[in-house]
């Protein structure tokens, strides 16, 4: 009998174990409404990702479809959405879409939307009510709370051997937008109170939310109420099935006030509260739509934070942003959103309209899906053969990842035990990965490079009087951790060892003279 799924550090590195095994989930997130019907799953959804190497998909759970009525459950869909990853050999990730999903109440049962005095609303300072119920209503969470226990103990009974099931997402790009906190009666009322002890200790302040944090004290009041939120709910369903949990973030960004993003979020400005308050998640992660996503990865693999990406742009760029993830940031999942649309027309797509991109500042290009399908799974291939050479070597000297950051980055110069490379990017191109990837030192002068729109060149420590040259370059691939190789590249190739726009791998041995 196999444990269940979970994170523990494998070379110092959190990493997520499944069936016992290190897991790395290769993802796509399906689009907000795609499994509330099982018949268009089968339809539309499961054919559309066959062929893109993904072992394992993110999917929404409903609130408002599990318990139509009050304290009445109905897994049917769950159930059948566990069928069908199974027939089709893939993991899930679950998405509780309970209280608050992208800051608002929208999947709440009927029974709950309808009931505002129990179950208020936060509001403006000019007191109007928003479409998001309080993290401050107890008795909305305890309700949140009850329904993810008995998900949870659902999930177990049909699944605790399978481990079809592999994480879990609490809520969804939780906050309040429109408002920096919550101005209703018990919002004014306890952000008028002294902070509680918990955050007095940790954060080495006193007196109310105001004289404690000053200008960010509205988003940090909301990060202890969300926070505090989650992890009951988080609690209550681990106590029935402790599978791994997190909750994920809508970015912080320009113009960075809070309310313009979702005030109270899981974002790294807040990741002390969060960490404080929800001590039961293991991450904080990002949904990624900016221009400047490996900064973003960088951010949220560090403090302690492992990286977990379920939602990124799903242009072509994101084949090459999988790798840096993986092999730069000891990604546990990397997702593109809207997945099922990869291999779709994209005629036929349905993007958000350019006046709210431009009102949430999401790049437009990031939902421009000519030519990902291709790129996206050779990227997923890769990283799935080469994961024994992975775990052997991340977290030391003998792996670097590189990645084009704009277009002013021309390159990166890498140092390994005996020899300097030398990474030059490409141009940026429509339609194309950005430059980027990995390189693997397997012994002092033999090396596996990985990724696409690069050229390398190899140089001797500075102060040596040596040249260095290619002793011996080939193509190939790896499959399940072999090197499986191809041509032999040793004539005019090696003039300039490139790789092109598919992602790719080389190996190359070289000497000094």
């Amino acid at each position: 009998m196999s444990t269940l799924p979970h994170i523990k550090r494998n070379n110092a590195i959190a990493t997520l174990y499944v069936h016992d095994e290190p897991f790395i989930a290769l993802a796509g997130e399906i689009r907000n409404s795609s499994a509330s019907s099982l018949e268009y799953m089968e339809k539309n959804v499961w054919p559309n990702i066959k062929t893109l190497n993904m072992n394992s998909v993110i999917v929404p759970v409903y609130w408002e479809l599990i318990e139509p009525e009050e304290d009445q459950f109905d897994f049917s869909l769950v159930e059948g959405l566990i069928n069908q990853a199974r027939e089709n050999n893939m993991h899930l990730i679950f998405l509780w879409f309970g209280l608050w999903k992208n800051s608002e109440s929208k999947y709440v049962p009927h029974w709950m939307k309808q009931d505002t005095k129990a179950y208020f609303r936060a509001c403006k300072a000019t007191g109007e009510a928003i479409n998001t119920i309080s993290p401050l209503c107890e008795a909305a969470v305890e309700k949140d709370a009850n329904a993810f226990y008995h998900l949870m103990n659902f999930i177990k009974s049909i699944d605790s051997e399978e481990n079809t099931v592999i994480v879990m997402q609490v809520e969804n790009e939780i906050g309040l937008l429109g408002t920096d906190r919550d101005y209703s009666v018990k919002g004014n009322e306890a952000f008028s109170q002294e902070i509680p002890g918990t955050v007095a200790e940790e954060f080495q302040v006193s007196g109310t939310w105001e004289e404690a944090f000053g200008y960010d004290a509205a988003e940090y009041f909301m990060a202890y109420y969300f926070a505090s939120a989650v992890e009951k709910i988080t609690q209550a369903g681990q106590n029935a099935y402790p599978l791994p949990c997190y909750a994920n973030a809508w970015l912080e960004q320009y113009p960075w006030r809070a309310g313009t993003y979702p005030s109270g979020g899981p974002v790294m400005k807040m990741q002390k509260m969060w960490n404080l308050m929800a001590p039961s998640l293991f991450c904080l992660a990002p949904d990624i739509y900016v221009p400047y996503v490996p900064e973003v990865l960088d951010q949220y693999s560090q403090n302690g934070n492992p990286l977990f990406v379920p939602e990124v742009r799903k242009d072509a760029v994101s084949a090459t942003y999988a790798l840096y993830a993986v092999g730069g940031c000891n990604a546990i999942c990397y997702s593109p959103f809207g997945i099922e649309e990869l291999l779709m027309n994209p005629e036929n797509i349905d993007k958000p309209p350019l006046e709210i991109m431009v009102a949430l500042n999401i790049d437009p290009s990031a939902f421009e899906i000519e030519g990902s399908a291709a790129y996206l799974a050779k990227s997923y291939s890769i990283i799935e053969n080469i994961k024994p050479l992975y775990f052997k070597y991340r977290n030391s000297s003998h792996l670097q990842s590189f990645v084009k950051r704009n277009e002013h980055d021309f390159g990166k110069l890498l140092h390994f035990d005996n020899y300097d490379i030398l990474v030059s990017y490409s141009p940026k191109a429509p339609n194309k990965p950005t430059s980027g990837g990995m390189i693997f030192e397997v012994s002092e002068n033999e090396f596996v490079v990985i990724g696409t729109m690069i050229k390398v060149q190899f140089f001797s420590k500075p102060g040596k009087n040596t040249h260095v040259d290619l002793l011996r370059f080939e193509e190939g691939e790896f499959v399940n951790g072999q090197w499986n190789a191809g041509r032999v590249l040793n004539g005019d190739e090696k003039m300039m060892i490139q790789l092109k726009d598919m992602p790719s791998a080389i190996k190359i041995q070289v000497y000094e003279y």
